[in-house]
């Protein structure tokens, strides 16, 4: 059995704010840009992997979820409180500068983790906790 990585889902509370900073400042490319039943998806690839989606849809985006349910991921993405997101990088030290640089809000400087690697992290526009982490040389 063969298996790759086809998509992966970021909760995002306003889509042009989160394209500024996944496509401007991280440089990923957006595949597409679909608005659905009221709904806004937008799908990016990083440059290097254009096989592998990211999507960016608003939270408690499933068609089953109640508007209890909808409020409550609202809620808990403005919190900062869902999942994170981690990015290799080959230098985290250039890529912590450039995306301070954005103004995106800084929650680790790069430091180097006892699990072997140098790592950084930062929240994007709507709360979403992005590492960035290099593999430390031996």
């Amino acid at each position: 059995m063969k298996l790759k990585l086809s998509h992966c889902f970021i909760a995002v509370d306003d889509h042009d704010k989160a394209l500024a900073f996944y496509r401007d400042v991280l440089g990923l490319d957006v595949r597409n840009d679909v608005g659905f039943e009221g709904m806004r998806w937008v799908t990016l690839s990083p440059p290097s992997q254009p096989d592998v989606e990211i999507v960016l849809e608003p939270p408690g985006a499933d068609p089953n979820a109640s508007p209890a349910d909808k409020q409550v991921m609202a809620e808990l993405l403005a919190k900062g409180m869902l999942r994170a997101v981690i990015f290799a990088t080959d230098d985290c030290d250039a890529t912590f500068e450039h995306v301070r640089a954005s103004g995106a809000d800084v929650v680790q400087e790069p430091i180097d983790q006892p699990y072997g690697v140098r790592d950084c992290a930062f929240r994007d526009p709507a709360g979403n906790l992005l590492r960035f982490n290099q593999p430390r040389s031996q």
